[in-house]
């Protein structure tokens, strides 16, 4: 009998043990890192809804960009070769959101004057659009170099108040004290990070997207000059 009391003691000072255990709680991280560990995360988390934002706002606007028809250049072809311009600006009108068919449109406009004042209308014309594209983009490689030294702020900050407990608690060092604080500074650290690691990644995808759209806008260009050159 005594010695199952002896193991049901043990196990109930086992359980209590388990249960006495601290666990690794990002939230309580945060929220006993002070307030500069409190102010570097918040403003981690709002370069993140901004990242977000506008990957996804641009990432939309590239692919409604790039849709084309994919006829478009034959009808243009047919109904310039045939004379038609009022119905070949017509059916570039119906592409109203086509960075290339707003190229094609810019020269069709400028059709009867000479080839190289209808080129550089075009020219003008795409950079326009490629600015469009653009469009808050290089927001994104910001947050991508910047949230990460905002974390290693929160790091270095973190730090300073763990030394600065430390250093006051009268020459006996308190490993839990200083364990919180550097649990605190790594934190901030993970936190700019992962935010910097998305902005990057996002910030890449949508430079390849772009890409795809300014090759297609320059092969439908030189794809219409090419046939205002054609001899009648």
């Amino acid at each position: 009998m005594n010695l199952f009391i002896f193991l049901q003691s043990q196990k109930n000072l086992a359980e209590e043990a388990i249960d006495n255990k601290k666990t690794l709680s990002i939230y309580n991280l945060i929220m006993e890192g002070g307030t500069g560990g409190k102010i570097i995360m918040a403003l981690l988390f709002i370069l993140l809804v901004v990242a977000v934002f506008i990957y996804f706002e641009r990432l939309f606007a590239i692919k409604a960009a790039s849709k084309v028809d994919k006829n478009f250049m034959s009808q243009i072809k047919d109904n310039v070769s045939r004379g038609r311009i009022d119905e070949a600006r017509m059916l570039c009108a119906q592409q109203t959101k086509s960075a290339a068919a707003k190229l094609i449109q810019k020269g069709i406009s400028r059709i009867g004057k000479p080839l190289e004042d209808i080129h550089t209308a075009i020219e003008n014309a795409g950079r326009l659009e490629i600015y469009k594209l653009e469009k808050n983009v290089s927001v994104l490689a910001t947050i991508s170099g910047a949230a990460p030294m905002i974390g290693f702020l929160g790091t270095v900050i973190g730090m300073i108040l763990s030394i600065f407990e430390i250093a006051n608690s009268g020459g006996s060092i308190d490993i839990k004290t200083m364990a919180d604080g550097l649990y605190t500074a790594m934190t901030t650290t993970v936190g700019g990070l992962v935010v910097g690691i998305i902005a990057y990644i996002a910030y890449n995808h949508l430079v390849v997207k772009t890409n795809k759209v300014v090759y297609q806008m320059e092969a439908q260009s030189v794809e219409f000059l090419d046939l205002l050159n054609e001899p009648i």
